[in-house]
């Protein structure tokens, strides 16, 4: 007898996974998983047939491993912020611009200065920055005017799959909070910051529909099926954006600490009112549920890591073997700005190094490698605490730099904490199924709540900080004074 199943998408910037799991139970049956081109800022862009390609290999792969199934309903969860423009063809006209292009900060600068910051904040929840949809919008306009007249969609990763899976153009509420033309408030676009973006049109018509968590999209189109190789009547969900997908997957609530570490870094928890925080730090964004996910997103997070490995001449294990063994010295202290960086919006600055001594060592130069991207999330932390949201219980962590003992240590050393490691190896998936679940069901927003803290995984890690004799209060202020942004833009322009 075949099981009832459902499928969740996790399409990044650099792979595509998918979940095959029981409808009822949440138990995974099979996954699978494809790569995406390599894209690197500041000139950060894929072809979204890739990603269509990358989905029918994982889903296949996926429902191969699955035994004997039948798919009820499949959700994608997606990359936020890019820029797909389709044709009359439905065709993409060019390249999409991902979340980490940052291209378009000249004209995401003249944006502030026309529409104003404070405004802007008070629409839309969040000041945007280069990542955000209308930067991306605002530089085709510049550059490449001529396909805006030839455009007849303006989606986002995770709406273009499901464009291709449904044949419907929506988006949801979670996404659509991170393009810099929605009102999460009041679930409505704003064609107006369109206009000053890109100049005035008809924008609405070339926009998706926005739809609730737990809302279907429609059924899954018969071409789209036969390329994944699935029968019978399958709803489509709406999806989500990545980090949102994941707090909904790992069961999470209002006031639970969630810490994404993989290319980008993410400090966000949920909440039932916005926050609106015009120094444009916290970014405030909607959720799957209904509610708000206030987060603090960095460009730069586990990718340091393998910057560090290739200076000091190791791998990622012999990194961490260093970082743990260093001294109980405050520094040296890496401000992580690599390649620009997007909270603070500093989308030119570099990395710096600093607190060097003639006695420093190789240990000590791998922990400050490792600890600046957590600095940096954890003083988004504070942030967040600044406007009263309440960030209370274990720091749950997910994404690549989970692979790292030494990552998960030093974060527990740095915040004196418990450090939680969810026992799954996919949590943006894993909530994209809790996604394709309720719509299964037909459930409300309520119950697809109850059904991601019925599916919720249990720990497979709990780090405890350590005894130290760091001066981690004195660590945290060098490294706050050294990640001074007007001085760093200073020495970037030298």
């Amino acid at each position: 007898m075949s099981h009832c199943v459902v499928i969740g998408i996790d399409s990044s910037t650099q792979s595509c996974k998918a979940e095959v799991r029981d409808a009822l139970t949440g138990e995974l049956l099979g996954s699978g998983f494809a790569p995406h081109t390599p894209a690197f800022p500041p000139c950060s862009e894929q072809d979204p047939r890739s990603w269509w390609d990358a989905l029918v290999s994982a889903v296949r792969t996926a429902i191969g491993r699955s035994g004997d199934v039948q798919v009820a309903a499949i959700s994608v969860a997606a990359q936020c912020h890019g820029l797909v423009l389709l044709g009359e063809d439905d065709e993409p006209l060019r390249p999409a611009k991902l979340w980490n292009d940052t291209t378009g900060a000249d004209q995401l600068s003249k944006l502030i200065d026309t529409i104003g910051g404070s405004e802007w904040v008070r629409r839309v929840g969040t000041l945007p920055t280069a990542a955000f949809t209308i930067a991306k919008l605002a530089w085709v306009a510049d550059h490449e005017p001529a396909l805006l007249d030839s455009a007849r969609r303006i989606l986002l990763p995770h709406d273009y799959l499901t464009y291709r899976l449904s044949g419907r153009a929506v988006t949801d509420r979670s996404d659509a909070s991170g393009t810099g033309y929605f009102d999460a408030t009041t679930s409505t676009w704003l064609p107006e910051y369109l206009d000053a973006a890109a100049g005035a049109r008809d924008w609405l018509p070339m926009l998706p529909t926005v739809l609730t968590g737990a809302e279907p999209a429609g059924h899954l189109a018969e071409t789209a099926a036969a390329e994944l190789g699935i029968t019978g009547t399958v709803l489509v969900a709406a999806g989500a954006g990545d980090q949102h997908a994941a707090y909904l997957g790992l069961g999470l609530g209002d006031g639970d600490q969630y810490i994404g570490l993989g290319t980008s870094g993410v400090v966000a928890t949920s909440s039932r009112t916005p926050v609106f925080d015009e120094s444009g730090t916290v970014d405030g964004v909607a959720d799957t549920t209904g509610g708000y996910l206030p987060l603090v997103s960095t460009l730069n997070a586990a990718r340091v890591g393998d910057t560090a490995a290739r200076i000091l001449g190791t791998d990622h294990a012999g990194v961490a073997d260093l970082a743990l063994a260093a001294g109980p010295t405050i520094g040296p202290i890496l401000v992580p700005f690599l390649d620009g960086e997007r909270t603070p919006n500093r989308p030119h600055a570099r990395g710096l190094l600093s607190n060097i001594t003639s006695a420093t060592t190789r240990e000590e130069i791998a922990r400050a490698f490792l600890e600046g991207p957590l600095l940096s999330l954890l003083s988004g932390r504070d942030a967040l605490r600044s406007f009263g949201v309440r960030c209370e219980g274990p720091l749950t962590v997910v994404g690549g730099g989970t692979r790292s003992h030494a990552n998960l240590q030093l974060l527990a050393d740095l915040a004196d904490e418990v450090v939680v490691v969810p026992d799954t190896d996919e949590a943006t998936a894993r909530g994209a199924c809790v996604q394709a679940a309720a719509v299964a069901a037909d459930a409300d927003v309520d119950g697809m709540i109850e059904i991601a803290q019925r599916w919720a995984p249990p720990a497979r890690m709990t780090i405890h900080p350590r005894d130290s004799t760091r001066d981690l209060p004195g660590l945290r202020a060098q490294w706050a004074r050294a990640a001074d942004v007007e001085a760093l833009d200073r020495r970037a322009t030298r």
